[in-house]
């Protein structure tokens, strides 16, 4: 008899951990079934019996499953790879663990190759940018940091078009996916990301993509396609050129696409040294994409080593 994935964990570690598990189960005929949250079956293409039950996420490994999976913590398997607790470990021995998985049953899918169209062929060359704006830690969203403000999309979209580039911006309202505790948060609070724009007024992140011929609002976008908004990222994904995306799930899913990767990283155990660059890293080893890190630790957001690096690669 074979194994059900039975998981709603956060985004970020149903990709990472449960998924390439599933996966590598399938591939040894060994998975009877998947059930997981509403909206997740095109990540589980491979399995014919998926039942998507779960209408919210949690953190709590108690009950989202990560028990039953060989990795059930996403920033390092120290145990595995050194068979000692991070704890134990000196400092640079922590380097060479930070991201580091036990891959010994974790064979992430080709969703490139699976999701492959020519539907947006006319938009190519294009660049994703994934943002996201959320309430983090429980904290105010005043405090929030992992997002691009309005200033930096301005200096993003300008930059990228000018170049050539169409741009798919992706920041999700939290109304298109099962959302865990910080996200049910911020859709009740009705957040918006926006800025007062000298000559203009305030703008939201949403609004400053209608000045663009070349920017396309994933969202908008999704009212001309038949495709579940999971479906359609998937295919947009497949074709892109690169993205440019902060830490999380929504930028781990990009590196699933074989195309370079830059991360903007202002906090987060991201920001260890060595989880994002080592040839070991999870990061690097879903689709062995070009990952290219920006960190920004500090209590503002300081973009302009974004940008900067935004022109090294584009």
């Amino acid at each position: 008899m074979g194994i059900i994935i039975d998981t709603n964990p956060e985004f970020s570690y149903e990709i990472v951990l449960a998924i390439p598990y599933a996966n590598w189960l399938n591939e040894r005929g060994e998975l009877d079934g998947v059930i997981t949250s509403f909206g997740m079956k095109p990540f589980y293409y491979f399995c014919d019996d998926v039942e998507e039950r779960f209408e919210i996420r949690t953190f709590d490994t108690n009950t989202n499953g990560l028990k039953d999976v060989p990795n059930d913590w996403i920033h390092h398997n120290s145990y595995a790879v050194t068979k000692k607790n991070y704890s134990d470990l000196s400092i640079e021995e922590q380097s060479e663990v930070n991201g580091v998985l036990d891959y010994s049953k974790w064979t992430p899918p080709p969703y490139p190759e699976h999701y492959q169209t020519d539907e947006f062929n006319h938009l190519k060359p294009y660049v994703v940018i994934n943002s996201n704006y959320n309430v983090e830690y429980g904290n105010d969203i005043t405090k929030s940091l992992r997002y691009f403000d309005i200033k930096t999309l301005y200096d993003m979209f300008n930059y990228l078009t000018d170049k050539g580039y169409h741009v798919i911006y992706k920041r999700p309202d939290n109304t298109e996916f099962t959302l865990d505790q910080n996200e049910r948060v911020t859709l009740s609070g009705k957040f918006t990301l926006t800025a007062n724009v000298e000559g203009t007024g305030v703008i939201s992140d949403y609004n400053l993509c209608t000045y663009y011929d070349k920017v396309i609002n994933l969202n908008l976008l999704k009212k001309d396609y038949i495709y579940s908004y999971n479906e359609l990222q998937m295919k947009l994904f497949s074709g892109a050129d690169g993205f440019i995306s902060t830490n999380g799930g929504g930028g781990f899913l990009c590196s699933y696409f074989k195309k370079p990767v830059l991360f903007y990283i202002p906090h987060g155990k991201e920001l260890r040294p060595g989880y994002m660059t080592k040839s070991n890293s999870y990061v690097q080893k879903l689709s062995n994409a070009n990952i290219h890190v920006v960190l920004d630790e500090g209590i503002t957001n300081d973009y302009s080593k974004l940008i900067k690096k935004i022109k090294e690669i584009f």
